[in-house]
């Protein structure tokens, strides 16, 4: 064959072959994804599913009784709402109790002080001198030795903003302040409350002992209460005390929650939406993450009343034990491993119950076109389409990292971190025209995805 005819078939077929792969929604599809957002926004599933769970079950800390109680609850709310096939699937995790906590200043200005523990905090009682330090990197940089005999006290001040960005200071005190505390010769830790209100709640979560570390007891303080002991601090030394009396206690085993509406024609593809079970054990775990669970629940309840199902199976997952550790998101990745290609893409509601105001997919050029698409059947709700931007959501992260695509859709958190982890996320704070906002842009996003004609890009790295 002579080159130039060659050259010239390529560069005539090049781009229709280019063209059928790309990934794109129908028009169809788009029309039914319109009524679809209307009807979800006059609807109140995701506020009754959310006030169900909070009022019948409340915190819902990891390896609780009231853990086997959301299980269940989850179980029986996918079948009220018309899944067509509901499992359970074991996640096994270290089981950390809480039973009580105090502290308080000592001598000539003794007062009590209001704290919580840190998730993964030892028991113990300390009377010690508190060091002040303004942020993690402070503490860090101590002398070693410094702090022997001493309780370390980071007072690092978190700001608010849409985005939440701050946490990213705030968590990693919490995280990691401990460990420098424990490196640096201290009894006990201290942190101002990683959170941005003024109330007298101090904010728990999650920390970490470094290995060849002999944890020590660590707790958060309440804003107020980190503002006081700063003062104190300028009249003179100040002596605390801090009993704690909360650890590890053996293993337990929960279970992620999946309902599924099962796909018309290529029903062995799966869109997945999702969101946190548990909570932790302050409030009632309704924007953390219990407005999460009401907004995919809903979605998928609104996708099963359509006349017709979707192409794709929509799979909706209550994943256990994300406060601790991500475990029910781990263990569903390892489960589900050899599947990732089936997946069609993924997204988790985990910001609380904010409007959503920016949509992006992490998924590759092929597909850009379908979510362009989805991005303009999301504008009407007041969301914009970012690109370049977001990330997966926790959960869905660790099957991401292996090669799954993922959908984000921003949450305003602006007053988010006035209520993560402590005894003020109950459901009061919940706005419903909000969270229907929240329902209709999941409603939409999952439909849509499960109608496109070609795939997102899921497929395992090496």
């Amino acid at each position: 064959m002579r080159l130039a005819p060659l050259l010239l078939a390529l560069a005539v077929t090049a781009p229709a072959l280019a063209a059928s792969r790309e990934t794109r929604i129908p028009d169809a599809a788009l029309a039914t994804a319109a009524q679809l957002r209307e009807r979800a926004l006059a609807d109140r599933t995701g506020w009754n599913v959310v006030e169900s769970l909070t009022t019948e079950i409340g915190p819902r800390l990891a390896g609780s009784d009231a853990d086997a109680k959301a299980v269940a609850w989850a179980q029986a709310k996918f079948k009220a709402l018309g899944f067509d096939k509901v499992w359970i699937e074991p996640v096994t995790f270290p089981k950390w109790v809480r039973r009580s906590e105090r502290a308080a200043v000592l001598g000539e200005h003794a007062q009590p002080l209001t704290v919580t523990a840190l998730g993964g905090s030892p028991a113990g009682t300390v009377e010690a001198e508190i060091v002040r330090f303004a942020d993690l990197a402070a503490l860090e940089a101590a002398p070693a030795g410094s702090l022997a005999g001493k309780v370390a006290f980071v007072d690092y001040q978190m700001t608010s903003a849409r985005d939440g960005s701050d946490y990213r200071n705030g968590g990693a005190i919490r995280s990691k302040g401990p460990s420098a505390a424990i490196r640096k010769g201290a009894l006990a830790f201290l942190m101002r409350s990683a959170g941005t209100d003024n109330h007298r709640v101090a904010h728990t979560g999650i920390t970490r002992f470094d290995e060849g570390l002999t944890p020590v007891p660590s707790a958060s303080l309440t804003i107020p209460d980190a503002d006081q002991l700063a003062r104190l601090l300028q009249r003179g030394p100040v002596r605390v005390s801090l009993a704690l009396d909360c650890g590890w206690d053996g293993e337990y085993t929960s279970h992620n929650v999946i309902g599924e509406i099962t796909g018309r024609s290529q029903p062995e593809e799966v869109v997945v939406i999702g969101a946190h079970l548990d909570s932790w054990d302050l409030g009632t775990g309704a924007i953390d993450d219990g407005a999460g669970i009401g907004i995919t629940m809903a979605a998928g309840h609104l996708i099963g009343q359509l006349k017709q199902a979707p192409k794709r199976t929509l799979r909706v997952i209550a994943f256990a034990n994300e406060e601790q550790g991500l475990h029910g998101g781990k263990a569903y990745a390892a489960k589900h491993l050899g599947d990732i290609a089936r997946h069609q893409i993924a997204a988790e509601s985990d910001f609380g119950a904010g409007r959503i105001y920016a949509f992006n997919t992490g998924a590759p050029d092929h597909a850009r076109k379908a979510t362009e698409q989805i991005a303009q059947a999301l504008a009407p709700l007041g969301i914009e389409y970012a690109p370049g931007k977001g990330s997966a959501g926790p959960d869905i992260s660790p099957f991401a990292a292996k090669g799954m695509a993922w959908a984000w859709l921003a949450q305003d958190g602006s007053d988010y971190f006035d209520l993560h982890h402590n005894a003020d996320d109950t459901l009061d704070k919940i706005d419903p025209s909000a969270l229907a906002q929240n329902v209709a842009a999941y409603a939409v996003f999952a439909y849509l995805a499960a109608e496109a004609e070609g795939d997102f890009g899921s497929q395992l790295k090496e």
